[in-house]
């Protein structure tokens, strides 16, 4: 037993210390629910953009639009949403109708299209807004069709410098032929209208033939030897889609027309090998060049933005040009 001068072992709660201990741990409860919510809206993120699926259009299978498809798909893979690259087998407008058409059925996300025929496609477009999918144009647009935006040059002021470039060359004079894509196509057609609007200060320039070629190469070196055959006093050849500057260069470096080489001042749309090939050689006087890869990356990018509500106020955007010649063509950027 213990004597009087013994103190029996005690524990004496500690009832400030059992206090703090319960504020950490409701701190910490508060931690981990911030954590867990922090994670979820986390997951949740991602799986909305994994629920995204874009489908980019282009007019037809040709290099322009490669580099569009380069853009796209990496903006896409950067936000994490499903991507779709569907080709129209031939440039008539009905085909790319049938494409939003299915798309629509398919309820992807957003749609992005280098429109053909815009009045074609007016009436899908509208029905794709309807059905709750985000729709911009990108490089040819369809401005009466309710789509949110139009990303890509500005054409009608590429002409214009494409037609003062002209100009220059010809020293203020001179006979000259257009050879565009496809007739209907509003981009070339606004780069036709801006050509025309700087050459109207030049009065003793002459356009004497317009011509198309549905963006077919081998038709354009058909239309292409036909004018030079047909107009022997021809000064200058714009080449309004991508493939007039490779036809125009291709059809000079032939033996019947190489008295023509140097003397017709050839000015072109996007630098395409052949094209920019066609400049060294000193066939092609200037190439009109278009940032495609831009326009393919911000069509994905706003329309991931518009889908997620996060777009902000809406406006067309112009993604520039670059003239390209003898003395820039090796350090210019798209």
């Amino acid at each position: 037993m213990p004597d009087g001068k013994t103190k029996t072992n005690q524990t004496v709660p500690n009832w400030k210390s059992s206090g703090e201990e319960e504020k950490k741990m409701r701190t910490l409860t508060k931690i981990a629910s911030a954590a867990m919510v922090s994670i979820a809206m986390v997951t949740g993120t991602v799986a909305f953009a994994q629920d995204i699926t874009i489908a980019v259009v282009p007019k037809v299978a040709v290099p322009f639009f490669d580099d569009c498809n380069t853009g796209a798909q990496e903006a896409a893979t950067a936000l994490g949403v499903k991507y779709q690259w569907v080709v129209p087998q031939n440039t008539q407008g009905a085909t790319q109708v049938k494409i939003v058409e299915d798309l629509i059925s398919r309820n992807v996300s957003g749609i992005a299209i280098s429109v053909n025929e815009p009045k074609s496609v007016e009436g899908i477009i509208k029905q794709a807004m309807d059905a709750g999918i985000k729709v911009v144009t990108f490089d040819s647009d369809s401005a009466n069709s309710g789509r949110s935006l139009y990303i890509g040059t500005i054409n009608k002021q590429a002409g214009v410098t494409m037609g003062n470039s002209m100009a220059e060359a010809l020293g203020g004079k001179g006979k000259i032929a257009i050879v565009t894509g496809q007739l209907g196509a509003s981009n070339l057609n606004e780069r036709i209208d801006g050509v025309k609007e700087a050459l109207a200060a030049f009065p003793d320039i002459e356009i004497v033939a317009t011509e198309g070629t549905e963006d077919d190469l081998a038709k354009a070196v058909s239309v292409t030897e036909a004018l030079l055959r047909g107009n022997p006093d021809l000064s200058g050849i714009f080449g309004m889609s991508q493939v007039g500057g490779p036809a125009v260069a291709k059809v000079l470096a032939q033996k019947e027309f190489a008295d023509r080489k140097g003397v017709i001042k050839v000015f072109a749309f996007d630098d395409l090998p052949d094209t920019i090939q066609g400049v060294k050689d000193g066939y092609i006087n200037g190439i009109m060049v278009q940032r495609p890869v831009t326009m393919g990356r911000l069509a994905v990018e706003s329309l991931v933005a518009q889908i997620k509500g996060e777009a902000g106020e809406l406006a067309d955007i112009d993604t520039g040009v670059t003239v390209v010649n003898a003395d820039n063509i090796g350090d210019y950027t798209k």
